[in-house]
């Protein structure tokens, strides 16, 4: 059976089991804090979804408004054309099929990859390298573009990712601890906000089943989805 220590313990205790208003939720994930290092703050959110079924996949991305505290290391892959352009727009590493290979041989320091859609028949090679860890190019989240430079501003100004698990749950970050309560509110309403709209046609009943915040180590608080999912919807 799985024991948790004193600290972890004494934060629970300060969460009542009931769901929070998002405003009053995240203040509190704050205050209950007992790690001595900066952590990620994340939403985990239950869909009314069957990600069995395709048509019914939640997958899409959002540029945080106050980003995620820490600049991602973008690695594009394009052709010569664009990879002045990359550079220009902040890429910290750009590169051809040279990059391809590397990657090839295990060499995975970064964060995010936008590729040109001229190098994926290239790029195409890296699925059992990046898939595993969510780092493969994909059109709909716009990180197989002709326009590297717009991808990598977005990555850099603090753009997500979210898709739903097997399980029906979106796991995503919101920033860190030390954001003020207001930035995390707004980067939460931002994420729940996409993805609610990105709300399949295929999905029936209730799609905000139940959504919970955390911080890297501390207890999850309930927020109450009925509140979110409303002012979302306006």
């Amino acid at each position: 059976m799985r024991t948790h220590g004193k600290k972890y313990t004494a934060a629970r205790e300060q969460v009542e089991n009931k769901n929070y208003p998002l405003a009053d939720a995240l203040p509190l994930v704050q205050k209950i804090k007992f790690a001595k290092f900066d952590e990620t703050i994340a939403l985990s959110i239950r869909l009314g979804v069957d990600p069995k079924h395709a048509d019914q996949m939640v997958r899409g991305t959002v540029v945080l408004p106050h980003g995620l505290g820490k600049s991602k290391t973008v690695l594009v892959i394009a052709g010569p054309d664009k990879q002045k352009e990359a550079e220009e727009a902040g890429a910290d590493i750009v590169g051809g099929e040279e990059l391809v290979e590397k990657i090839n041989g295990g060499w995975t320091a970064f964060d995010a990859v936008v590729a040109t859609p001229d190098m994926m028949r290239a790029v195409g090679k890296l699925g059992k390298v990046l898939g595993p860890r969510g780092l493969m190019p994909n059109p709909k989240t716009g990180t197989v573009t002709p326009n590297v430079a717009q991808a990598v501003k977005e990555i850099k100004a603090g753009k997500v990712e979210f898709r739903v698990d097997k399980t029906g749950i979106v796991h995503a970050p919101v920033g860190k601890i030390s954001f003020s309560s207001q930035n995390l509110v707004d980067n939460a309403t931002a994420l729940i906000d996409s993805i609610v709209r990105a709300k399949p046609a295929a999905a029936k009943g209730k799609y905000l089943r139940s959504i919970t915040v955390s911080s890297t180590m501390g207890p999850g608080v309930k927020i109450d989805e009925s509140g979110v999912e409303t002012a979302a919807k306006k």
